[in-house]
């Protein structure tokens, strides 16, 4: 159990600073105008990680010795692993500056709720 726990950990860093470089990257599209298509197939890689994070973190949940404890951290991976979806499909049809900026808060917005994520597990 300790390797996942390790592997769990170093993903949500991982994702940290994908969410980091995608909120950068959100505002430099807001500055141009425009969203490329590359921007959004990365936003959908970050999702699937999001999606193998918690995907590693339901074992650890069953294993762990307090499970009402982690309640928190359950809220918080079930609102990643639905916010990019969700802002995607509205951001969807958008001009290109509101559009960036909608991915740039959401992404940002992801990255606190990572961070607090990380507080509330069992390594925090």
């Amino acid at each position: 159990m300790p390797h996942l726990t390790l592997l769990h950990t170093r993903l949500q860093l991982t994702i940290s600073l994908a969410l980091v470089a995608l909120v950068i990257w959100g505002l430099i599209c807001a500055l141009r105008g425009t969203v490329d298509r590359s921007y959004i197939a990365i936003l959908w890689v970050v999702e699937l990680l999001i999606i193998a994070e918690a995907l590693l973190g339901i074992p650890l949940l069953l294993g762990a010795a307090q499970p009402v404890r982690l309640a928190m951290h359950i809220v918080y991976g079930g609102v990643a692993l639905a916010l990019l979806p969700g802002a995607i499909t509205y951001g969807r049809g958008r001009a290109g500056r509101g559009q960036a900026l909608i991915y740039a808060a959401v992404c940002l917005f992801l990255l606190g709720v990572a961070m607090r994520a990380r507080l509330t597990g069992v390594g925090g």
